[in-house]
């Protein structure tokens, strides 16, 4: 009995110094003191920093507070609108280049779709905003701020209820976009696992939670876990995705989920109007040609601002309140800036010129292709046809696989050369022909065969085309004029390079209010579109036209 007694003395004085311990820490008045002077210290300091501010950035002061302040979209924001302003909105794929206002047409079409009684977003609705470019997650869901994740007991920081055994749901940013919008930016940079994960929430509607601590019978565990982990976090909304990817870059997957709209490059005009609402809210002034040297080195609407915002500074900097051509060259210098190169139709060019249309890869500008075609005596048992200053070889990358193309120019030369022999009896069996293009500009073969093919009459006729005309249409072997894409944009484009008039295929659709179009079906009719009944003089000063001649005089006969 003795030895139980002793044992109990001893459990009794542990006990007793384990309490003294506890007791002291807590009431030690002095830690407490320091722990709370501690915590207003930093308080203060936060509260210090949030007083301070620099003034806003000319990009926050310039950006668009109504659907009307967003320059050169206006399609892209109609197929927005049409597509969250109805009764039952759809997922979005917004493609185009940085800087043209994707982010801010979401968010602003959104408050339009709130404002919107038939819409479902409402009030409550909110706009969540994430990157993909820099989304972290971890592998076994212990953080996911995207999808949401479940923090089980044995994780550092689980609280009260993960000390009790129980695991945590936490909402990622699809819960907290449920009937509102989830913006993500550069969705084409998400990872594969996050991709995998957002389509099916996209499809179920909700968010699924597992855990391996989760016990359904578990009654310490409180109703809304169990809520959670039976029926999923709500994640009913409507996604927008951002990207300066191509289409096809895109998993296939998630495109047949969404509607595609595609935002386009600026204009030089609408770079214009960009930087100079800029300036106004600056409250500087600028000279005329500054202001269009500005939009000639900017790439979008954010270049455009960072621009003039710097040759503000340089022209404050000497006391001047007007921005000069010297400020900008000064700011391309200090900034090593290129400037774009813009061709233009010139007024007048010899025989063997013409100038086709382009399109960028993402369909979003066109531009101007200036081809010159040389015709000289046959070099060889065999006429040739050489072509210099095209773009041979493309590499893209599709689907993580990098993939070379090579350029279908020479076969389009060849269809156009067929052409001419049947539509108007030229043969080229005793000329070689010499076409250049210059600027090694990207040609697409099919689209400037019917260029090609006027080139080529031009340079072996000698005659000269009209003033002004810009082309474009793919051209088969018997001279039919088939159609091509992107006309839209080519017709911006040859009104942008002081084009007279457009040549294009029949049945084409485009909108133009702005520049003559001609609608084309064959090599004949595209000829007499172009070259006037004045155009035939050819001059015995230039051997090439004499020897092109004689070529088509033995052709004829």
């Amino acid at each position: 009995m003795e030895w139980i007694a002793l044992f109990a003395v001893q459990i009794a004085i542990i006990a007793a110094v384990i309490y003294l311990a506890y007791r002291r820490k807590k009431t030690n008045p002095e830690a407490v003191c320091k722990k709370e002077k501690s915590a207003h210290n930093e308080d203060n300091s936060i509260k210090k920093l949030r007083e301070r501010h620099l003034t806003l950035p000319l990009t926050e002061l310039s950006r668009p507070c109504s659907l009307t302040d967003i320059i050169g979209q206006e399609d892209g924001i109609r197929a927005l609108r049409v597509a969250l302003c109805s009764t039952n909105p759809q997922h979005v794929i917004i493609y185009g280049p940085p800087g043209v206002g994707k982010t801010c047409a979401a968010r602003l079409v959104l408050n339009e779709a709130i404002a919107n009684n038939s819409s479902p977003f409402d009030e409550e609705s909110r706009f969540i905003e994430m990157d993909a470019t820099c989304l972290r997650f971890d592998e076994r869901a212990i953080a996911d701020p995207l999808i949401g994740s479940v923090h089980d007991p044995i994780y550092q920081g689980a609280g009260a209820l993960g000390n009790s055994g129980i695991p945590q749901p936490k909402p990622g940013a699809v819960t907290k976009a449920h009937c509102g919008v989830l913006f993500l930016d550069e969705i084409g940079e998400l990872h594969s696992a996050q991709l995998n994960k957002l389509l099916k929430v996209l499809e179920d509607r909700c968010v699924h939670v597992e855990s391996s601590y989760y016990s359904k019978g578990n009654n310490d565990i409180p109703e809304y876990i169990h809520d959670i982990f039976e029926n999923g976090l709500p994640a009913d909304f409507r996604l927008i995705g951002a990207t300066t990817r191509m289409p096809e870059e895109i998993p296939a997957a998630l495109r047949s989920r969404c509607i595609e709209i595609f935002f386009r490059r600026l204009t030089e005009d609408e770079l214009i109007i960009i930087s100079k609402n800029a300036i106004t809210k600056m409250g500087m002034e600028i000279e005329a040609d500054a202001l269009k040297l500005c939009a000639q080195y900017a790439k979008n609407g954010r270049d455009a601002i960072n621009i003039v915002q710097f040759a503000a500074g340089n022209a404050a900097l000497d006391g001047r309140n007007c921005i000069s051509c010297k400020d900008v060259e000064w700011v391309s210098d200090a900034c090593r800036i290129d400037k774009k190169v813009s061709s233009m139709i010139p007024l007048c060019y010899e025989a063997g010129h013409a100038y086709g249309l382009g399109v960028s890869a993402e369909k979003s500008i066109g531009y101007i292709i200036e081809i010159e075609c040389f015709v000289m005596k046959k070099n060889g048992d065999k006429a040739g046809v050489d072509v210099t200053g095209m773009i041979e070889e493309e590499e893209i990358e599709l689907g993580g696989r990098k993939l070379k193309r090579q350029s279908t120019v020479l076969s389009s030369i060849k269809n156009a050369m067929l052409a001419l022999k049947h539509c108007c009896g030229i043969s080229f069996e005793d000329i070689d022909i010499r076409i250049n293009i210059p600027g090694c500009m990207p040609v697409d073969g099919p689209s400037a065969g019917l260029t090609f093919a006027v080139a080529m009459y031009s340079a072996v006729t000698g005659k000269i085309l009209d003033q002004g005309a810009a082309i474009t249409g793919e051209i088969t072997p018997f001279g039919e004029i088939r159609g091509v894409g992107g006309i839209s944009e080519k017709i911006e484009a040859a009104y942008q390079a002081s084009a007279k008039c457009v040549i294009v295929p029949a049945g084409s659709h485009y909108k133009n209010n702005k520049i003559k179009v001609f609608e084309v079906q064959t090599l004949d009719e595209a000829l007499n579109r172009v070259f006037s009944r004045e155009s035939g003089k050819i001059s015995a000063n230039e051997p090439c036209r004499v020897i092109a001649a004689k070529a088509r005089e033995g052709a004829d006969a």
